[in-house]
């Protein structure tokens, strides 16, 4: 009876010297110093100042894709619009609208570099000391230009195409784009500043999301609110000022020089407004908080 007594306090005895040799396991709490929005955001901006670094060249192709994206959602837009004008008057632009909403889909499925959007991520980067504002300004320049060029050449192929050779004089396209070349500078200032904040919304939105199904259906019905409003895009005014040009064969009378510039000059600056301080700004200083209340 002694030796299996001293046994089973041996056996206790050993089970307790396991137990205390075990190093206890301490609860680390999570914490992150950024939102998710703005780590997905962060490594946006590490692959667009990366690919600027180690290849221009295909930065600029990227940039022209987008406009690309952007010519072919323009063209069917109006296409459909002035088919629309004919068929059932007063749902044109509701047509234009919705097929227009899917040019930033392939932009964004793609992977094309859009200057307005790049707004956002400049401003971003800018506030987040992730590059200076001398590259900032160089990277969202060469967007621009590289965005301006396909818009161009996109613009021009399209008006080659059989739907734009022969258009009547008052079809939907050509007097829509000579209401936004008539526009008053606070006028487009202003409308470029919600295009923008729309459009930046549908570039977050996405992001957040992580069905392909339910980025599709957020982009189109986003981005259809300023596509049916008629507000100033500069980017998609790239294309859509080009194709009017070419298809008109330059006869559009409010297609001038001057109010050409004069609306992207403006819409550029609204769109900065909209895109950069409210949107990349407004989320950075938003999110950069120890409360818990992040994106």
């Amino acid at each position: 009876m002694e030796f299996f007594q001293e046994g089973r306090n041996y056996m206790k005895s050993d089970l307790f010297m396991e137990i205390e040799e075990q190093p206890v396991a301490k609860k680390e709490k999570s914490v992150t110093s950024d939102s998710s929005l703005m780590s997905q955001l962060e490594y946006s901006i590490s692959k667009k100042i990366d690919l600027f670094n180690t290849s221009l060249p295909r930065y600029a192709v990227r940039s022209i894709l987008a406009c690309l994206f952007l010519s072919l959602g323009t063209a069917i837009a109006f296409y459909i619009a002035i088919r629309m004008q004919a068929a059932i008057p007063g749902l044109e632009k509701m047509a234009y609208a919705f097929m227009f909403s899917w040019s930033l889909v392939m932009i964004l499925f793609m992977n094309a570099e859009l200057g307005t959007s790049n707004m956002l991520y400049t401003t971003i980067g800018v506030y987040k000391k992730k590059m200076a504002v001398s590259f900032a300004f160089k990277l969202l320049f060469t967007c621009i230009l590289f965005n301006l060029i396909g818009g161009v050449l996109c613009g021009y192929l399209l008006s080659l195409t059989s739907p734009f050779g022969h258009l009547e004089a008052d079809n939907y396209m050509f007097t829509g784009v000579a209401a936004k070349l008539t526009k008053s500078t606070w006028q487009i200032i202003i409308e470029g500043m919600f295009a923008n904040i729309v459009v930046n919304t549908a570039v977050l939105i996405s992001l957040r999301m992580k069905d392909d199904a339910g980025k599709v259906l957020a982009i189109v019905f986003v981005i259809f609110i300023f596509a049916f409003l008629g507000f100033e895009h500069v980017i998609a005014n790239f294309p859509a000022f080009s194709l009017v040009y070419f298809a008109s064969h330059g006869t559009l009378a409010e297609m001038t020089v001057s109010n050409v510039v004069h609306n992207l000059s403006f819409a550029l600056i609204g769109n900065f407004i909209g895109g950069g301080l409210v949107m990349g700004l407004g989320y950075a200083w938003l999110n950069n908080t120890e409360s818990k209340y992040k994106d």
